[in-house]
């Protein structure tokens, strides 16, 4: 049987992550190919029900990344973004979703190397966890609840 290859997505920061995931490329870095960038101005853009969305289309995984704080091209966003989480991480939790499979990590365009380091860990984890199942259990509960509640 072949081994479970996770699908993950990643939202990123135009302007420092997928930057630093274009040097790895450049740079010839070899990173898992599992995952699928979706990039943003800045991931203080990013709306956390895209994140529930890439779950409910069948992400194993997520990966959050952006400049390191203080170095936002857009002075605050990556706080936002750090504030946000935080939230999303409580809704999470209460709602039965594994946030150990979202990583929320730094990442400058000089960085190429710590981002292949992300990715090759994201899914190594991710692997070892395997698909995803439990959200759509969760899903439908919560569906359920909301529709006879």
């Amino acid at each position: 049987m072949a081994e479970f290859e996770p699908k993950i997505v990643a939202f990123v920061c135009n302007w420092c992550t997928y930057a630093g995931a274009d040097l790895t490329g450049t740079s010839r870095i070899k990173y898992a190919s599992n995952v699928r960038i979706i990039r943003f101005p800045c991931t203080g853009r990013i709306d956390y029900m895209l994140l529930i969305k890439a779950f409910d289309e069948g992400a194993d995984g997520i990966i959050v990344s952006g400049c390191h704080p203080n170095d936002c091209h857009y002075t605050s966003g990556n706080f936002h973004a750090r504030r946000r989480w935080i939230m999303f991480r409580s809704l999470c939790n209460f709602t039965g979703i594994d946030t150990e499979r979202i990583k929320f990590s730094w990442v400058s365009a000089a960085e190429g190397a710590r981002w292949a380091d992300i990715v090759n860990a994201t899914v190594s984890e991710i692997r070892e966890k395997g698909p995803y199942t439990e959200y759509h259990k969760v899903s439908r509960h919560a569906e359920k609840e909301v529709n006879h509640g």
